[in-house]
């Protein structure tokens, strides 16, 4: 697979889950049940959430453990979520293309070569090099509060250079991002709309599930996850 047909398959992946929870149409900004959709927030809140991982807290656990990078990975992946849903959502309103058109606009993108070499090595790094991570990450929060429409583009940009120093390029960013995908589906699935979805199984929160499953079995078709899932959710 190349890593053309990554980014597509992505972004088609995005539009299947997209239709099926939010309904056909959502790209004029409502789902099924009227409730607002508002991408840019998503992104927001997830830039927020990766931003936890780290201690940046100088007040407090001043030598605690190292970042919880497995947990920045999953950040990358659902910024990538909304990323992609954004960008599906800006070229259906313009009238820019098809699915295909946006993958071929990202894969053409200046920074996208540097996405598809080894990520940065995340081994041993020091306190100042942790706060750079976080002011990319913040730099793709005031990215996405800037409403204009435009700025899909440079918020393309900021996701690739903060997946880079993550750790995560392409290859990395599919293999979790298929994963989650699959996660997802498993949520809506059973029950995550209506509140009666349990997130911790066995103990166990379900990213954190879906990580050991990939880790201990290797290399697995979506349909298989998505069966380790629903046997470990069984024996709740």
């Amino acid at each position: 697979m190349t890593h053309f047909d990554m980014i597509k398959e992505i972004l088609y992946l995005q539009q299947k889950l997209n239709d099926a929870t939010n309904g056909e149409g959502w790209e004029r900004g409502y789902n099924k049940f009227g409730r607002i959709i508002n991408w840019r927030r998503c992104i927001y809140m997830e830039c927020a959430e990766l931003i936890d991982s780290f201690n940046w807290k100088h007040w407090k656990d001043i030598n605690s453990k190292e970042p919880d990078w497995d947990n920045v990975k999953i950040e990358i992946v659902d910024i990538w979520h909304f990323i992609a849903s954004l960008g599906l959502e800006y070229y259906k309103n313009h009238h820019l293309g098809s699915i295909d058109d946006l993958a071929l606009f990202i894969a053409e993108s200046k920074y996208f070569p540097l996405f598809c070499q080894e990520p940065y090595s995340i081994e041993n790094k020091n306190h100042l090099a942790q706060m750079e991570i976080i002011n990319y990450a913040e730099q793709l929060m005031i990215d996405a509060l800037n409403r204009d429409g435009k700025s899909f583009y440079k918020l393309l940009d900021d996701a690739i250079i903060l997946s880079l120093h993550c750790g995560v390029n392409i290859e990395i960013l599919y293999k979790f991002y298929v994963a989650k995908n699959v996660l997802n589906q498993f949520r809506q699935d059973h029950g995550y709309k209506e509140g009666t979805y349990q997130k911790v199984i066995n103990g166990v929160e379900d990213n954190t599930l879906m990580l050991n499953i990939i880790d201990t079995k290797g290399a697995m078709t979506p349909d298989e996850l998505y069966k380790e899932l629903e046997n470990a959710y069984k024996k709740r």
